[in-house]
């Protein structure tokens, strides 16, 4: 074989030799790929079981958190601040006046910025005399604005100082309120002693999120006893579940059940507690020693076993001593024990199953009930948030095809929702105020909203309130681009457009005006009259006043010279009988369900006896007559004083029973029937 063929032979070779070598190679890198793919695959895997089983444990780490706060929920309310009086008052600190750029003053132009370029030649004086003509109007321009700019300035700051003293007429209206309910408080009075021990409760900071505060109330003064209802939480608060586990091959969660024996155990020992905790939220909140003791009857609004239908199915009782309760160390005690046993209280033996015991005393014996809070399943406007509750008012006007957004909490002129009516005829910008009132919202309010919707240039304001309004309102917004939603007509518009809201409990609520009533709503023989008869010749006016507590239930439930009956016709002047002075006709047993007293006041007749007082007012009594006319009794009440203006004759008050009894007053007012009536919530604006 030629030397030719040899070299041949060998380049084939070695190219051979080349391409195994490249053909190795890639099967090297290719078997390396799949290599860091199968790792990284282990790895994602390893990565997603660790997730899973880090999330199961957390979720185990949760469900033994939530038992744990169970089981130490007593001890850890009993570190909460007692509630005060102090509480309800509102801070005179209000936000400072802040003009914005109408602080800043306008630049002047100077002159030395309008020197005409240096240089010889033809037309140098002219352009020095536009230079100065540029600078005087310049000048004139910005001396204009800086005049503006202080006009606008110190109108702002009047708007501001305007608002600033209304709101602190407010605020201090509110506190003396406050102030005034101390006294009463101090002074044992039912009403004020039921709204302030609910308050405590409801505002009290000791309980978990999502625990209910459902309470019914009334006070015994005679034996200075708070009874009250009071609910508690369901079987539902203690998890079901013990633990969370990560199942691979099945690559789910899976539950593990907490023993049943173990979640009976909790529970029950959560309804002592609860008992407990709001015992000392009461008693702590007692600044004045108002209790000597406390009834509590813990229950779950839940479906009775027996009828199947929805009740309140109590699950513990007892009569806490003041003395006894102030022994106790509540951050050591046993629950259950303790309830049980140091106080001598009742407890379900099967809360689970609502097995119930049976109350001693319960708030309805008394007569002076209030529910204030909860069980139904529409929002109570009343509670919501404030920002959730505008966010709601905006829907409203959305679902109404509207354009809506809500302002910012500060600076907001007093808006607070802005919206669009795009209609080309009616439409335009809306401002909405809204006002989350118990009571009729003063005129006061619906002049500032005109104001505002004037300096803010809109078509049309609207002043949506939780209450309603009186007619000085109606009368002031009459012939304006204003509309008045009261609480009733938000209820009714909220469901109309699939929106959900509720007043409360119906408790506190003003009645609503624009109902007609009916020319004599009340049958002859159902209705009392009470004469008023007195000596002495002093021109008087005689008013009644249809309360809940010490609130008229709305101001049109306030019978005077200028408004002659209620709007349901229950309570009304009448031409006086021949005996008497004055009359006023009532039909109790008609008296809204909501309404638990009728005051009767006397006042000078400023028109008639501008500077006399009550001393001449003596030898009073109330004639109370039947419908026929005849008599059934006289009613001492008390006699003037001088100085005094105006006077409290007494008041009847609704029992449990549904009976009236009546109540002696006696307190006097300087301030003539304006004074009086602003007690009782009514607007005098």
């Amino acid at each position: 074989m030629s030397n030719r063929s040899n070299r041949s032979i060998g380049v084939w070779a070695e190219a051979q030799r080349q391409r195994q070598r490249q053909l190795e190679a890639h099967l090297r890198e290719q078997r390396s790929a799949e290599r860091e793919l199968a790792r990284s695959h282990r790895e994602q895997q390893t990565a997603y079981r660790q997730r899973r089983e880090a999330d199961a444990r957390r979720r185990t780490q949760e469900l033994d958190s939530r038992v744990e706060s169970l089981t130490r929920l007593l001890a850890v309310g009993c570190r909460a601040p007692a509630f005060r009086t102090t509480a309800l008052l509102r801070s005179e600190q209000l936000e400072p006046f802040a003009p914005g750029r109408l602080a800043v003053p306008v630049r002047m132009p100077q002159q030395s910025g309008y020197q005409p370029q240096s240089g010889w030649g033809f037309g140098s004086g002219r352009r020095a005399q536009e230079a100065q003509a540029r600078y005087e109007r310049d000048l004139r321009a910005a001396r204009a604005a800086e005049a503006q700019r202080q006009q606008q300035l110190t109108a702002h700051g009047r708007q501001y100082d305007s608002w600033r003293a209304a709101q602190l007429a407010e605020i201090r209206r509110h506190n003396a309120g406050i102030a005034e309910n101390a006294v009463a408080l101090r002074r044992g009075d039912a009403d004020t002693v039921v709204e302030y021990f609910s308050a405590a409760l409801y505002a009290s900071t000791a309980w978990p999120e999502g625990f209910p505060r459902q309470v019914s109330c009334a006070y015994d003064p005679a034996g200075r006893r708070l009874v009250l209802n009071w609910e508690l939480p369901g079987y539902d608060i203690v998890p079901g579940a013990k633990s969370v586990r990560y199942l691979v091959t099945a690559d789910q969660d899976k539950e593990t059940a907490r023993p049943v024996g173990q979640r009976r155990a909790v529970y029950r020992d959560v309804v002592a507690q609860c008992v407990l905790l709001a015992l000392r939220e009461l008693f702590a909140a007692d600044e004045f020693g108002t209790l000597d003791s406390v009834t509590l009857n813990g229950f779950v609004d839940d479906h009775d076993p027996s009828t199947g239908q929805r009740a309140q199915l109590f699950l513990a009782t007892v009569l806490a001593e003041r003395l006894v309760f102030g022994r106790l160390n509540l951050g050591q005690v046993s629950a259950v024990d303790c309830l049980v046993d140091g106080l001598g209280g009742r407890l379900s033996a099967r809360p689970d199953q609502r097995a119930v015991v049976r109350p001693g005393a319960v708030p309805d014996d008394f007569g002076r009930g209030m529910v204030s809070r909860g069980g139904e399943e529409d929002p109570d406007l009343f509670e919501m948030d404030p920002v959730e509750f505008e966010s709601l008012v905006a829907d409203l006007f959305r679902a109404r095809g509207m354009q809506a957004v809500m302002t910012q909490r500060s600076n907001d002129g007093g808006v607070d929702v802005e919206a669009l009516d795009p209609d080309p005829i009616s439409g335009g910008t809306i401002i909405v105020q809204v006002k989350r009132y118990r009571h009729t919202v003063p005129p006061t309010a619906v002049r500032d909203l005109f104001g505002t919707v004037q300096g803010a240039g809109a078509n049309k304001g609207v002043l949506v309130t939780t209450s309603g309004f009186g007619p000085g309102s109606y009368t002031f917004a009459n012939g304006k681009p204003l509309t008045l939603i009261s609480g009733t007509e938000l209820v009714d518009l909220l469901g109309r457009h699939g929106l959900r809201g509720r007043l409360g409990g119906g408790a506190g609520v003003p009645a609503q005006r624009g109902t007609p009533a009916a020319a004599d709503p009340v049958p002859a023989g159902e209705y009392n009259v009470l004469g008023m008869d007195w000596s002495g010749s002093v021109a008087l006016d005689v008013c009644a006043l249809v309360c809940r507590g010490n609130r008229a239930l709305s101001d049109d439930h306030f019978v005077f010279f200028n408004n002659a009956r209620t709007p349901d016709g229950t309570v009304c002047a009448i031409a006086r009988p021949a005996r008497d002075k004055a009359a006023i006709r009532v039909a109790f047993d008609a008296l809204p369900a909501s309404a638990d007293r009728l005051v009767l006041a006397v006042s000078i007749d400023p028109e008639v006896n501008p500077r006399a007082d009550l001393s001449g007012f003596t030898d009073a009594f109330i004639r109370l007559s039947d419908g026929s006319g005849a008599e059934l009794g006289r009613l001492e009440v008390s006699d003037g004083r001088s100085g005094e203006t105006a006077l409290i004759l007494g008041s009847f008050r609704r029992r449990a029973s549904g009976d009236w009894d009546f109540v002696m007053g006696g307190k006097g007012y300087e301030g003539g029937l304006e004074a009086l009536v602003l007690e009782y919530g009514i607007d005098v604006g």
